[in-house]
């Protein structure tokens, strides 16, 4: 007997592959006898394991995906295409490797999906947007080739807001993409569909885009694991609209899947002429880390407003479990000064940048806030923007002087908790913009390090709590194992939302 985390996240009894349990053997030898819930709650090493004990296909487990993920779009609205036929035959060409002993290595046969910012040869690519063509991409972006290259099933595309240019996900094109914890509620954005589909079981592993916390945001407000890698890990291309604040990382139900996605990832393309010259180490997890001796900075006052009571406490209860393990957690406040400012600048002027590429005739169609931002940014002089970049430079080298001193720098992943749907900032609060409520991920963006959110816990409405780590540049390895023990210190559970609305 084995065992695994069924879908309210209690651990249930497996019987082994053999014929004294009824095992069905079809597909070419491949035995299956996990039922579909099952299948897709399973990690991609657990997965990897059974592929090759020949009691589990990978066609069983993407037909499970496939039919999980039209079910989940129909309540969640997290897919803007769905590819069974692509999905399918790829999955028969990879049970075949495995049955043959040529399997591509352990991400084989995992079921992935792409956000709808990446191309995907032979998908639509929207961005997201109606203004879009939407004809069939002739190539794969290069993160795309590089999870194909090792056998990876690409499922489907998930959604974005339009040319994710914010952090909710919802748009004119698409409509809203609401949090299995509470459909009336965001599950952030800009990777929102993506959080959904790891959420939900619908794949292991979630391609999203992280300008100014489009990974880390939406992981928080769904329980998952989002991860921004240091710049440059994995090439963006078609490049950002919003220039080198761009990020591409995984998002995964666990830190062991997401670190084997990073990984996959992380490689060289010409075509993202800023990916620095150095190379990554691969990210090799660290379960034996010591927190002894650690230095550790704890940043929990926001740039705008505070952090919700219940939050803040929760990541203090963090801390103080760290503390106990032997770290030293001393308080600190980012360098920077007047840093919300100069992302603004950057981003709506990236935001004038890429609307003026649409024609005005067909301008209608699209977000309306999307326009006000691209209208802010064109009011920007030249100067405003060099001095913008400036204020980024000084900002980033006082960041990794700040990583000299602190071996990670931990926070709230947001201060607010999942609010309501068609809202950019939770009614009724001082934000007037979004970028003002992701005060904890854009500065990370600007300075580029690689920063993690976990879960720790649920708000007394029973919404996720997202946990931020950050690290010094190039140490992913460091932040991933850091969060893969942060998550064990605190219990978390990977328990499946009910997808009621609490009151």
């Amino acid at each position: 007997m084995t065992q695994v985390i069924d879908m309210v996240g209690e651990m249930k009894d497996v019987p082994t592959a053999g014929p004294e349990n009824g095992t069905d053997v079809r597909h070419g030898g491949a035995a299956t006898i996990l039922d579909a819930d099952i299948l897709s709650r399973l990690t991609a090493s657990e997965l990897a394991g059974l592929y090759l004990k020949r009691q589990a296909s990978p066609v069983d487990v993407v037909q499970a995906v496939l039919t999980r993920a039209a079910s989940i779009n129909a309540r969640f609205n997290a897919f803007a295409f769905l590819d069974d036929e692509g999905a399918i035959a790829a999955a028969k060409a990879s049970e075949r490797r495995w049955l043959d002993g040529a399997a591509l290595g352990p991400l084989d046969g995992i079921p992935a999906t792409i956000k709808d910012l990446m191309t995907v040869k032979n998908w639509p690519t929207r961005f997201g947007s109606g203004v879009t063509a939407g004809a069939r991409s002739q190539a794969d972006a290069p993160s795309v080739a590089a999870l194909r290259a090792k056998g990876v099933l690409l499922v489907g595309a998930t959604t974005t807001p339009e040319f994710g240019w914010k952090a909710v996900t919802d748009s004119p094109m698409f409509g809203a993409t609401s949090n299995p914890w509470n459909p009336a509620l965001t599950c952030g954005g800009s990777s929102g569909g993506a959080a959904v589909a790891a959420r939900t079981g619908c794949g292991n592993l979630h391609l999203g885009t992280d300008g100014g916390g489009s990974v880390r945001i939406p992981a928080a407000f769904t329980g998952v694991v989002g991860h921004k890698p240091s710049f440059g890990r994995v090439p963006y291309y078609p490049p950002s609209a919003f220039g080198t604040l761009g990020h591409l990382g995984p998002i995964a139900r666990t830190v062991e899947d997401a670190t084997l996605m990073l990984d996959a990832m992380t490689v060289r393309d010409a075509r993202d002429w800023n990916q620095p010259a150095i190379e990554f180490a691969s990210t090799v997890l660290s379960r034996q880390r010591e927190w002894q001796g650690l230095r550790i900075g704890l940043w929990s006052t926001p740039i705008v407003g505070e952090v919700a009571p219940e939050i803040l406490a929760a990541v203090v209860r963090v801390a103080r479990l760290l503390d106990e393990a032997g770290a030293t957690v001393e308080p600190i406040n980012l360098p920077g000064g007047n840093i919300l400012a100069a992302f603004n600048v950057l981003w709506f002027a990236g935001a004038a940048n890429r609307v003026s590429k649409i024609a005005e005739k067909d301008r209608f169609q699209m977000d309306p806030g999307l326009l006000r931002a691209a209208e802010i940014g064109g009011r920007f002089s030249a100067s405003e923007y060099a001095e913008a970049l400036l204020h980024r430079s000084a900002f980033g080298a006082e960041m990794d002087q700040l990583l000299r001193i602190y071996d990670l720098v931990i926070s709230p992943t947001t201060p607010v908790a999942a609010f309501p749907l068609m809202h950019d900032v939770p009614p009724g609060s001082i934000y007037q913009e979004w970028t003002e409520w992701a005060c904890f991920n854009f500065p990370i963006n600007l300075s580029q390090q690689p920063a993690c959110s976990v879960p720790i816990g649920l708000t007394n409405r029973g919404l996720p709590i997202g946990f931020q780590i950050v690290g010094a540049r190039g140490a992913d390895a460091d932040v991933l194992s850091a969060a893969m023990q942060v998550m064990e210190l605190v219990g978390w559970i990977d328990s499946q939302p009910s997808g009621r609305k609490k009151t």
